[in-house]
């Protein structure tokens, strides 16, 4: 796909929305080929009290949609990432004002999207989980060691997942474990390239921790001065 074909349009992404507008916000980021109305699902499973927004991606990608144009599975055309992570954080800075707690969730290309987001302007998101995926390696945003320091991070990978390239999967377990210096949250699960309840369970109580604002936090939020 050309860098002008993975160029998003510039509109507004379309969203699905539960909760309302004050609560710490959970960005639901679908994977390649899938659409936000099969990831809100997720929030049935997952703590009541925060809001949950699940976005489209805006590549038409059969049946669905994409957040990036491929050079490969799991390997991100730069130029195509870029412009897709500048139109969803233009959308993120107008839908959560500076000081709302925002944590992103993304499975398989949504959790690459979700990395990339995350690499990018590490100090934007409270946290991220990042969900049967590989990090966007070689694609334009920094993968340097202490890159995530102190921020956030759970991460889930099947052991039997033959969708993602294992060296992918491998690489990114090795830099969120021991080059990332993130607060990592990491477990493998006897799954292919699904979703395990027990991971599910266990993003429910990684959420229910990571979203908690402290009281000084949540004065200066409820005040808009956060």
């Amino acid at each position: 796909m050309s860098f002008a074909a993975s160029n998003p349009a510039h509109e507004s992404p379309v969203v699905m929305d539960r909760g309302g507008t004050e609560e710490p916000l959970v960005v639901l980021l679908h994977g390649r080929g899938s659409r936000e109305s099969e990831i809100i699902g997720l929030a049935d499973a997952l703590p009541p009290g925060l809001s949950y927004a699940a976005v489209r991606a805006p590549l038409p990608e059969h049946p669905g949609f994409a957040w990036f144009a491929n050079r490969g599975i799991g390997r991100p055309v730069p130029q195509s990432l870029r412009a897709t992570m500048d139109w969803f954080r233009e959308w993120l800075d107008r839908a959560a004002a500076p000081g709302r707690p925002v944590l992103l969730v993304g499975f398989s290309g949504g959790a690459a999207f979700a990395g990339g987001l995350l690499l990018d302007d590490p100090a934007r998101f409270t946290g991220a989980a990042l969900l049967y995926g590989t990090l966007p390696f070689d694609a334009g945003v920094p993968v340097t060691p202490g890159r995530l320091a102190d921020v956030p991070v759970f991460v889930a990978h099947g052991e039997y997942d033959e969708v993602i390239p294992r060296e992918l999967l491998d690489r990114t377990w090795h830099y969120l474990t021991e080059e990332s210096e993130a607060r990592i949250t990491a477990r493998r699960d006897p799954v292919g390239h699904g979703i395990a309840q027990q991971a599910l369970d266990a993003l429910a109580g990684w959420l229910a921790d990571h979203s908690r604002l402290t009281p000084q936090e949540d004065l200066l939020w409820h005040k808009g001065l956060g």
